[in-house]
């Protein structure tokens, strides 16, 4: 096999990238990439419907089509579930792909890959969790573990279209947030001076402890700065609630969807997040993140600031990081926030 696969110039790709939010935030940089090098190409996406409105953030992505494998798998048995699945699948092959790249690299997405039309790109069977997905590819590429994913999936694209690999920062292509951002904090009476306290997650493991938010809030507020928490669920805006009651100027936001949310970030002059996908969907957004890990190692998936932000990701694997190491990483990467 050629080390870079032979491509005529490319009119129509199908990016397969199905979950979840932090990973499919990865993958924009994919999107970047090739437009770089194929300015004119026009690029859909196939991607689980909880998370079909990142794609949908890149004014270059044209369609995204979504499919529901979570909500399937439930309820298999129901003509409905099948209905779903055979108008994503004749929706997707409507048209012919020079190329589709699977960036999952599961058997559920390659499967996926299928029902396009082109020739399809993915991981060695050494590359992947699951070898058996590297089957159901055209071309497949021996690609390292030991690098973080985004560089992965930008390898996969560059090494799958025939251009050279990527060294510089990710670049993820969400541009334009600061206009909107004003417009929406003026709705919600957002303070100017804000940070964003992302402190809510999937999972009670991955959680900061709440008197280190407290803490953490009182700190900036004393410097002028005005601590944003959003929330989804009941329990987190409940944690929010307790949060902002201790912390001067604090302000829970209404419950938003992620676009919603993604237009107020821009305002924020620095985000701290735990392990959640808004976090790295703030480092896309180009604001500085430190991201604080305490169940889960970032080495290879952690927060990856871009070309315009910097990112820090703290602690790791049964690891609480202090609220003196927020502070200093804080100090790094937005040195001008409290100014």
């Amino acid at each position: 096999m050629a080390l870079y696969a032979k491509i005529a110039p490319m009119k129509r790709i199908l990016i397969v990238k199905t979950t979840s939010m932090g990973d499919v935030i990865h993958a924009l940089p994919v999107v970047e990439d090739i437009l770089h090098h194929f300015p004119a190409v026009q690029i859909d996406w196939l991607v689980e419907e909880s998370f079909a409105d990142i794609p949908r953030l890149h004014p270059r992505v044209q369609q995204v089509f979504t499919v529901a494998a979570r909500r399937w798998r439930k309820q298999w048995w129901r003509c409905q579930t099948w209905r779903e699945i055979f108008a994503v699948k004749r929706a997707v092959a409507r048209q012919a792909y020079d190329a589709v790249l699977d960036l999952q690299g599961l058997v559920k997405s390659a499967v996926m890959a299928t029902w396009a039309h082109g020739p399809r790109h993915g991981y060695d069977k050494h590359s992947i969790r699951e070898p058996l997905a590297s089957r159901f590819y055209h071309h497949c590429y021996a690609i390292t573990y030991r690098q973080h994913a985004v560089i992965r999936m930008r390898t996969l694209a560059a090494l799958s279209l025939g251009y050279a690999i990527s060294q510089d920062s990710p670049d993820y292509g969400l541009q334009g947030g600061q206009r909107i951002a004003a417009v929406v904090s003026e709705t919600l009476q957002l303070p100017s001076r804000c940070w964003m306290a992302l402190h809510a997650t999937s999972r009670d493991s991955k959680l900061w402890p709440e008197h280190h938010w407290v803490a953490l809030g009182q700190h900036y507020a004393q410097q002028g700065l005005a601590m944003l928490l959003p929330w989804a669920s009941a329990a987190e805006q409940v944690r929010a609630e307790r949060i902002a009651l201790q912390v001067p100027q604090a302000q829970v936001l209404p419950k938003l969807h992620l676009q919603q949310l993604a237009k107020i970030m821009p305002q924020a002059r620095f985000a701290v997040g735990v392990d959640t996908g808004l976090s790295h969907l703030a480092a896309a957004l180009d604001i500085p993140v430190v991201a604080l890990y305490t169940d889960t190692d970032p080495g290879l998936t952690g927060v990856a600031g871009g070309r315009f932000a910097a990112a820090i990701n703290l602690g790791g694997k049964q690891q609480v990081p202090e609220v003196s190491a927020v502070l200093a990483a804080v100090s790094k990467v937005a040195p001008h926030a409290i100014s």
